[in-house]
This record gives C-alpha cells, sequence and structure tokens, in this order.
C-alpha cells in the first residue's frame, strides 16, 4: 500500500505515527490523547497504514504491547482479558511440553524479525552498500588510499565509488562525508559528485558531506570549483581555504560562510560542527554514529536551526546538547531506538 496516495510523504507519517507511539505511552488513561489519536488514525487508510508499520517495528524492537491496542487493534485480533471470552485447551500436565513447543518456534522467528527489522532502520541503502568501492558502517572510520596517492579519510556510516581514467579522477560519495586530500596532477582534474553537487580540484583538502537534503564542502587547502547545474549553465563558486559552501539539492541556493581552520572535517576529532543548520539535518549526522534509531516526529521542533560543536564520542549526549537549548527531550524507548520531542 502507498502511504503517499493523498499526497503525503509516507516519512512525515511515519514520523507522526512514531510521535504518536510516543504520546500514547506517556499519557495512559488520558481520554483527550486517546480522542486525538482516534481523529488522526481514521484520517486516511495510509494514516492507518504509517501506525501499523511503526507499531510492528516497535514491536520488534523490543518493546511490549502499546497502551490503547484496543483502539486501533482489530477486535478479532485482540487478546481477552483473562478468564473472559476463552479457554485454555493446554492440560496442566501438557503445560511445560507446550510452552517449550512454543519457545521453539517463537525464539528463531522474534530472532529473524529483530535482525530484519534492524536491518530496514540501521542501513540507509543496501543498494548503496552494494555499489561502493569503499564504505564505513555506524560510529567507524576508515583512511583510504586511491591508485593515485589521494588520502581519502571516510567518516561513519559512509561510502564512495572511484572511477579513475587517463585523462580524469571522479569520484563520487553515495552516503555520508569524506574528508579528500588530492595529490596535485593538472592534467588530470579530480572530481568529486555528491548527489549531483560536484567538486572539481587539481591538488587540494577539502571535505564533503551529504544529507538527505544539502551538500556541504569545507576547503582546508588549495582552490576549489562547486557546481551544481544539470545544464551546466554558469560558472562554478569559487572557495577559497577557510570557507564552506552549503548547496541545498532542491531549490539549488548555495550559501557560502567562513569556517575556523579546526572546524573544517571536525568529526575527525570526535566533533560535529554545524552552522545554521536545521536540528533535523544535525541529527541526521549525528544518527551515524548512534547504534540506534532516531526518530524526531516533531517537525516544528526539527525545523529550528542551531549553529554549534557536539560530542560525535556521546551521541546521546551530543542529542541532548542539540534539543534542549529548544525544549526538546531524548527519550530511550528501548536499546534500539530514540524519539526525540518536546513532551
Amino acid at each position: 500500500m502507498s502511504l503517499n496516495k493523498n499526497g503525503g510523504k509516507p516519512e512525515a507519517l511515519l514520523d507522526e505515527a512514531a510521535g504518536w507511539l510516543l504520546r500514547l505511552r506517556e499519557a495512559a488513561g488520558d481520554q483527550r490523547v486517546q480522542d486525538d489519536f482516534n481523529a488522526w488514525l481514521s484520517r486516511s487508510s495510509e494514516h492507518r497504514a504509517a501506525w501499523h508499520r511503526v507499531r510492528k517495528s516497535w514491536h520488534l524492537l523490543g518493546e511490549g504491547r502499546p497502551v490503547y491496542e484496543h483502539v486501533w487493534r482489530p477486535r478479532s485480533l485482540q487478546t481477552p482479558p483473562t478468564g473472559v471470552g476463552r479457554v485454555s485447551r493446554v492440560q496442566p500436565g501438557n503445560h511445560s511440553r507446550a510452552a517449550r513447543r512454543r519457545w521453539r518456534w517463537a525464539a528463531p522467528i522474534s530472532a529473524i524479525g529483530l535482525a530484519a527489522c534492524l536491518l530496514v532502520v540501521a542501513i540507509p541503502s543496501l543498494l548503496v552498500r552494494l555499489e561502493a568501492d569503499h564504505l564505513t558502517t555506524t560510529a567507524q572510520s576508515r583512511l583510504v588510499t586511491l591508485e593515485d596517492g589521494t588520502t581519502v579519510y571516510l567518516a561513519a556510516d559512509s561510502a564512495i565509488k572511484t572511477d579513475f581514467s587517463a585523462s580524469r579522477r571522479q569520484v563520487r560519495l553515495l552516503a555520508g562525508e569524506a574528508f579528500f586530500d588530492v595529490i596535485r596532477n593538472p592534467g588530470r582534474p579530480f572530481v568529486v559528485d555528491a548527489s549531483g553537487v560536484k567538486v572539481e580540484v587539481t591538488g587540494t583538502a577539502f571535505d564533503v558531506r551529504l544529507s538527505s537534503s544539502a551538500t556541504q564542502v569545507e576547503l582546508a587547502r588549495g582552490a576549489v570549483g562547486v557546481s551544481f547545474d544539470p545544464a551546466q549553465r554558469g560558472s562554478p563558486a569559487v572557495l577559497a581555504p577557510g570557507q564552506m559552501l552549503v548547496v541545498d539539492r532542491k531549490s539549488g541556493a548555495m550559501t557560502k560562510s567562513d569556517i575556523a581552520p579546526e572546524d573544517i572535517g571536525a568529526w575527525r576529532e570526535g566533533r560535529l560542527f554545524v552552522n545554521d543548520a536545521t536540528i533535523g539535518a544535525v541529527v541526521e549526522q549525528i544518527q551515524r554514529y548512534h547504534a540506534a534509531w532516531i526518530a524526531v516526529p516533531d517537525t516544528t521542533l526539527a525545523q529550528q536551526t542551531v549553529t554549534g560543536l557536539y560530542d560525535l564520542r556521546d551521541p546521546d549526549r551530543a542529542l541532548r546538547a542539540l534539543v534542549q537549548p529548544h525544549g526538546g527531550k531524548v527519550h530511550e524507548v528501548s536499546r534500539f531506538a530514540r524519539i526525540v520531542s518536546r513532551l
């Protein structure tokens, strides 16, 4: 079933559903919350589909039965109260044997379900991973030396693909972030393609960060030209050392600003520097260093802008430092999930 039939974004509906999980969990017994949830759930079949997807993931992550299950679960599938509506067919003498049979099947099924859920949550794109020549996993960094001697320092949960020829050196940043220290070769330009944003150099050092909506370039040494124009019209934006450029890939807008040398590629020392970025975008970066799934269902909170330096060595602390000034809280709902909200 498509969650976009009525024009709503699937991701937005899933975030809203995750937010309702948190509200229902924290406000058990509040009739007003139940009424509001009923109204949200009845808005469309896409809302109900999103709720069931989030509820299923919640269950696989090890949480117990959500509160208000009777509101959304078909009556025929609800568990009757003890002593009402059903009679156990297991005789006392067969109880242990029946329990062992249930456990024999339940254990592998639960393990398979949990593994499947973790794959969906932890790996942004399996296809990206299959395409990559070099990659890292959550909270892992890696130094790669390319065939021309150029070094690429891959940040956590990042991936690149290389395509070198006699006249050109090209690297695609498929996911995450990387710091490039390029061997100079005027006759063989070096190009980094980050989701359509192209950074072209001959020899220099710079950092490229890729998010779902923007590409950021920070220049440490030399000079780079940055372009984002499918029709190849206009001249590239040129950066000097100590400058950074953020490209909004939806609008094509480019925002240039200064950056302290020590903050360029600060993730290499366990720090995340952001300048006038949304909380949602920063959470996306912190996610690459956190083993748990992180959701920000409050869109107003997610759109607040921040400038700061955060400690990637302690992702939960970084999350709290990020959202507390805006009234946000980090809820540890399980080992595998964090929900950020103002509730």
